[in-house]
């Protein structure tokens, strides 16, 4: 491929860990919209969360996600403990993890970023900013980022 051909991106998959439906659907509408997505899985809990990444019970076969997009206050398990453990594990910590969150905490922001996430985005309150964050993430994460596809 030489330096004047664009090359096609490649379709991303994301786990939205999300227990705010409003938030959840916007998100999901924001990335389907730039149709660079290979799937948007949408799981309510941080239990769930590691059951999908972990590939347990109903998820046993379910692929690793390209992207994890996070919230910090979930139910059953906090969205800190989801990003230890996922950044814990050898296989999984090459998983971007992009906290999506309300909290402006700057407890919250050093604490996520000493658990390696990967990036600390607080929601907006203004639907408009909200959906525009959640397009700009998706052209970032999807086309601009270059990721490892080293997850065995």
């Amino acid at each position: 491929m030489n330096s004047n051909e664009i090359k096609e991106p490649k379709l991303t998959s994301f786990l939205l860990v999300e227990d705010d439906d409003d938030h959840a659907q916007l998100v999901i509408r924001s990335l389907e919209n730039n149709r660079v997505t290979n799937g948007i899985h949408h799981v309510k809990d941080g239990a769930e969360a590691l059951d999908y990444l972990f590939q347990r019970g109903k998820y046993k076969n379910q692929p690793h996600p390209d992207i994890i997009l996070l919230d910090l206050k979930l139910p059953k398990v906090d969205g800190h403990e989801v990003l230890r453990k996922v950044k814990s594990d050898p296989r999984l910590k090459v998983i971007p993890i992009v906290i999506l969150t309300t909290s402006t905490a700057e407890a919250d922001k050093e604490m996520a970023y000493e658990e390696h996430a990967n990036s600390y985005l607080v929601k907006p309150l203004d639907f408009n900013n909200f959906r525009k964050m959640a397009e700009d993430l998706n052209l970032y994460w999807s086309i601009w980022n270059q990721p490892t596809h080293a997850i065995k």
